[in-house]
């Protein structure tokens, strides 16, 4: 049976030096709740997140615009996003056209807020 591998501290590393290393190290809050949201994470979904972090509504056309991306690639980061609630999507029709907007949801902006807290520990950690 292959053992768990331990996570090792550098030898000589000074206690500031292991608590940076932590910082960088770490997936998980007290309590379980997830720092580093991998959902978040992607580049196009961050994108999303933050575009609609700083306006309050974006139609698909215009993400798709501001990504350059495909439909279906835009639908199916959209999809995830609301699937975990972190954006709401309003369908309806303007001119008989199809209009879809999205929104962040107080749970999507507080998964962002903590994604960020853990990139920005991350960079501090790094810089020194």
């Amino acid at each position: 049976m292959a053992a768990k591998a331990k996570a090792r501290t550098p030898a000589g590393a000074s206690a500031h030096q292991q608590r940076k290393l932590a910082t960088v190290a770490s997936t998980t809050r007290d309590g379980g709740e997830s720092k580093f949201d991998r959902l978040i994470y992607e580049r196009v979904r961050l994108g999303i997140m933050s575009a609609l972090a700083v306006r309050e509504e974006m139609t698909f056309n215009e993400l798709k615009s501001l990504f350059d991306i495909s439909d279906g690639n835009l639908g199916g980061h959209a999809r995830k996003l609301e699937d975990a609630g972190y954006l709401s999507c309003t369908k309806s029709f303007e001119d008989r056209r199809p209009r879809t907007a999205y929104q962040i949801t107080a749970q999507g902006r507080a998964a962002l807020n903590r994604y960020l807290d853990h990139v920005e520990a991350v960079i501090r950690a790094t810089r020194g």
